[in-house]
């Protein structure tokens, strides 16, 4: 319930009616009396204080505090009536409107809080009249235009906080006058331009927080003579240059933030200087040379975050010595040598990453002396050693990734007592023995993964009881024995891979109780038996492969039934009988069913021809005349059919000219590619490919890109829409690489990869078709198109009219990402991140799509030199780093989201605050 209250004109002279302020109620209250009540309470609540600004207090002082009252609408004009305010405090609240030009006429303010609000337009000029003004605050709202100079002329002023708004233009030097200054906070706007030197005058100065801007140009080294200054933000900007070792003079500094700009050169060793420094953070910059050795003198210092840069060299032994280091991030260098074989131990270090470097050696011993350490991650280096037996008692970890090293020995036990341990990546290395099997205790691990090793014990008997277990991965190992039928009490596994084991026995019937088994691989074993019924029907089960075994008997009749079934690799076993004709065995690849001499029917060859027998064996038969005779009778009939095709294609040509029929009752034409089409399919699907040529056709165009031509195909039996991209020619995703002749192969190995991700925020690839010179790709069709369209198309204000549904793309987007940098293994970078590529579905769901840029992280040793992606939206992490791995942050994700909050001014919601 909305109210219009107006103060009563006991109030005094000032007041009367003249502030009249828009109040709003709660809405959710259960009945309409207790609303009443509620709006009866602001209403004394404004009353009660306003109070103290009538009669003659008002004419010496008055302080006017209405934050805190979920107050919005209209701050009138009259309010400069009250000319003897000297503080007002309009913070946390919803005011949506303008600030009157009026605020001018408040001479003797001394305070001034607007902060946490949504205000909107320019920020009133005049305020700097009021010589008095120590503090203005109007953070968090939606002012756009540029920084109001005059503020200036106010040189009492102490504080000024303008984050977290849409101010635009360049940072007035004219703030140099501002000698009292001791906060100055403008991060999270729009402001361009380079930083006044002026700045540098600022002698009062405490906390200078300006970063989150499209800053550009050099750090001043004028900064150096800020002596007060205890907190410098200058983070996520376009600043360049190398950072000026003039700010080594700083005494006083405790926080200095330079992350994710452009800056060059080396680490000044000034930086050492800093006595009374406790969070540096340089990352995703382009910093180059040595980590500086005098970092060791920095006592205070808690964070030391220089990932995501060109280091080299070692870690200088001395930064094992700081006593109060809790988190040191360094992945993504090109740093050498080993870690200080002291680090943790006099320090409570908590987060250790040194990931995607070349660092080697052996894990200190003391990481975990402190007993505090959370996360060790160590990935992609070249550690060698066992893995520390103290690990295994430090209560503390939550994860430890230490795989794609050179680690030997055992795997030390006591891991699986863990309290707080979620994931153990151990995978890639060289560790031998037995699986622990005190893992099968742990109440917390949700991943784990030890394939690529030499372990040569059994499967734990107990290990998938694990509660909380969610994915396990043994693959490439030297396994034993049969597969523990103890699959009973699995109620969170998603994924389970022992393949390429030595592993025998059948296939455990009690896998059917995994009811949320996702992806199940078993191959490259010597699994005897049967398939059973229950494990292909399993209700989630998506990707199944069961290649490379012994496995005998026939397909059960309703595997291609299954409800979720999408991959399905049956090859390489002693199977036999007919292919069952339903769901995914209709369109399944045959390749997948290769390597059974007694499979027949369905994709194969009819049962009874002898398409079981291999090829050897046909050319030992005795009945070689009767082949030969049915070459030349089966070459005879081709080139009558031929002829046959030719004509038919004449009468085709002269139909479709003639506008006759609808689109499925077309027929394929030399002009979409020549014969034969290959379908490989994603999931079951209830269509062909020559369903889907015959709706490929100009009439269906639903869009056009860089990387192809998009269709929008309707299929009446059953009815079904899909999404057709078919792929330029020239498209770079038909272009070869260097060294590849292939261009087919790669994009096929690409989009089966991406084809095989499951994710609500994620567009599901249905399939994927090509012939000799052409490729499409078939996707979900969503009927809302792309959020770019949703914005600034004729139906924006109907797609997402409200803040609600934009939080809901924005969070959806946020979601996609996550899974494709974090839940996949491994990590897929998209690249591309931008409005266009976000498409809506029925629901307004946001979905990522166009993977057309898309690549699978590089294995170990491999990097990505090339820049992909859309100018205005190439992810910093493309433009910073030389080499692409598991960390790299989609932050053009950012922009994207950005661009979606900002696009209609009534809607701007967001701080920018860091």
């Amino acid at each position: 319930m909305r109210r219009w209250i107006r103060r009563p004109r006991s109030l005094g002279l000032e007041v009367q009616s003249h502030f009249a302020l828009h109040v709003r109620g709660e809405e959710d209250l259960p009945s309409q009396q207790r609303n009443k009540f509620q709006a009866a309470s602001r209403w004394e609540q404004v009353a009660e204080a306003t109070k103290a600004i009538g009669g003659e207090h008002c004419q010496r002082s008055g302080a006017l505090d209405l934050s805190h009252l979920n107050l919005s609408g209209l701050i009138a004009d009259d309010i400069r009536r009250l000319r003897h305010l000297t503080s007002l405090k309009l913070c946390y609240n919803a005011f949506s409107s303008s600030l009157p030009s009026s605020l001018s006429g408040l001479s003797s303010l001394e305070e001034f809080d607007v902060s946490e609000n949504a205000f909107v337009g320019r920020f009133p000029t005049g305020l700097g009249s009021s010589l008095a003004l120590t503090f203005v605050n109007a953070s968090a709202n939606n002012f756009v235009g540029p920084l109001p100079e005059d503020l200036s002329n106010a040189t009492s002023l102490e504080v000024v906080d303008f984050r977290g708004s849409f101010f635009q233009g360049s940072i007035p030097a004219s703030y140099r006058s501002l000698q009292k200054l001791r906060f100055l906070g403008l991060s999270g706007n729009n402001l361009t331009g380079r930083i006044p030197v002026e700045l540098g005058e600022l002698s009062s100065l405490e906390k200078l927080i300006i970063g989150y801007n499209e800053l550009e140009g050099s750090i001043p080294a004028e900064f150096g003579n800020l002596s007060s200054l205890e907190y410098l933000d200058l983070a996520v900007g376009d600043l360049d240059g190398a950072i000026p070792p003039e700010l080594g003079r700083l005494q006083q500094l405790t926080t200095l933030f330079l992350y994710k700009n452009n800056l060059e050169g080396d680490i000044p060793k000034e930086i050492g200087n800093m006595s009374a420094l406790v969070m540096l953070d340089v990352s995703d910059n382009r910093v180059s040379g040595p980590i500086p050795p005098e970092l060791a003198q920095l006592t205070k210092l808690q964070l030391l975050n220089l990932m995501c840069n060109r280091l080299q060299g070692p870690v200088p032994p001395g930064i094992g010595d700081l006593p109060r280091l809790q988190v040191l991030e360094l992945w993504n260098n090109s740093l050498t040598g080993p870690l200080p074989t002291n680090l943790g131990r006099v320090s409570p270090l908590q987060w250790l990453d040194v990931s995607s470097n070349s660092l080697s050696g052996e894990i200190p011993a003391s990481l975990c002396d402190g007993h505090n350490l959370t996360k060790l991650i160590l990935f992609n280096n070249a550690f060698s050693g066992p893995i520390p037996v103290g690990l295994s008692t430090c209560k503390s970890l939550v994860r430890v990734r230490v795989q794609n090293n050179r680690l030997n020995g055992t795997t030390p036990g006591g891991l699986g007592k863990l309290p707080k341990l979620q994931r153990l990546e151990l995978a890639s290395n060289d560790l031998e023995g037995e699986i622990p099997s005190d893992l099968a205790l742990s109440t917390s691990l949700s991943f784990i993964d030890l394939s690529h090793n030499h372990l040569r014990s059994s499967v734990p008997s107990t290990i998938f009881s694990i509660p909380t277990l969610q994915s396990f991965m043994a693959s490439d190992n030297l396994l034993t024995s049969d597969i523990p039928d103890q699959f009973q009490d699995c109620p969170t596994l998603a994924a389970l891979d022992l393949s390429n084991n030595h592993l025998a026995g059948g296939i455990p019937a009690s896998l059917a109780s995994c009811q949320r088994l996702v992806s199940l691989d078993l191959h490259g074993n010597r699994l005897t038996g049967e398939i059973p019924v229950a494990v292909a029907m399993m209700p989630a089960l998506a990707i199944l492969d069961l290649s490379n075994n012994l496995l005998t008997g026939s397909i059960p009749a309703n595997v291609g039934n299954s409800p979720a079934l999408e991959t399905l690799n049956l090859s390489y076993n002693n199977l036999s009988g007919p292919v069952p004709a339903n769901g995914i065995l209709r369109t399944i690849n045959p390749d997948d069913l290769a390597g059974n001499s007694g499979l027949c029917g369905g994709v194969l060859p009819p049962c009874g021809s002898g398409a079981g027998r291999s090829w050897s064996e046909r050319g030992k038969s005795p009945h070689l005349k009767h082949i030969v005779a049915g070459w030349m009778t089966g070459i005879s009939a081709v080139l009558a059919f031929c002829i046959l095709l030719l004509g038919a294609h004449h009468l085709y040509r002269k139909w479709y000219v003639s506008g006759g029929g609808g689109c499925c009752e077309e027929r394929f034409d030399e002009e979409r590619g020549a014969w034969p089409w290959r379908l490989t399919a994603f999931q079951r699907l209830s269509f062909t490919s020559n369903d889907i040529l015959a709706c490929v056709k100009e009439a269906n165009v639903i869009g056009m890109g860089a990387t192809g031509i998009v269709y929008r195909v309707e299929l009446p039996r059953p009815r079904v829409v899909v999404a057709v991209k078919k792929l330029w020619a020239r498209s770079p995703e038909f272009v070869p690489e260097a060294g590849n002749s292939n261009p087919r192969a790669d994009i096929a190995g690409e989009v089966s990869v991406v084809g095989k991700l499951r994710h609500r925020n994620i567009v599901r690839l249905l399939g994927y078709m090509h012939n000799d010179t052409e490729a499409m790709i078939l996707y979900e069709y969503m009927p809302n198109g792309s959020l770019w369209e949703a914005l600034h198309g004729p139906q924006a204000s109907r797609l997402l009219p409200d803040w609600v549904s934009r939080y809901n793309v924005a969070a959806g987007i946020a979601q996609g990402l996550a899974y494709l940098h974090h839940d996949c293994h491994p990590p897929v970078i998209h690249r591309d991140i931008k409005s266009k590529n976000i498409l809506l579905d029925g629901n307004l769901e946001a979905r990522i799509a166009d993977f057309g840029l898309a690549r699978m992280m590089p294995r170990k040793n491999e990097t990505v030199s090339m820049v992909a992606g859309s100018y205005g939206y190439i992810a910093p992490g493309e433009l910073f780093c030389s080499s692409l791995h598991h960390h790299l942050l989609a932050e053009s994700s950012s922009s994207c989201i950005n661009q979606h909050l900002n696009s209609d001014s009534n809607l701007r919601q967001s701080t920018g605050t860091r």
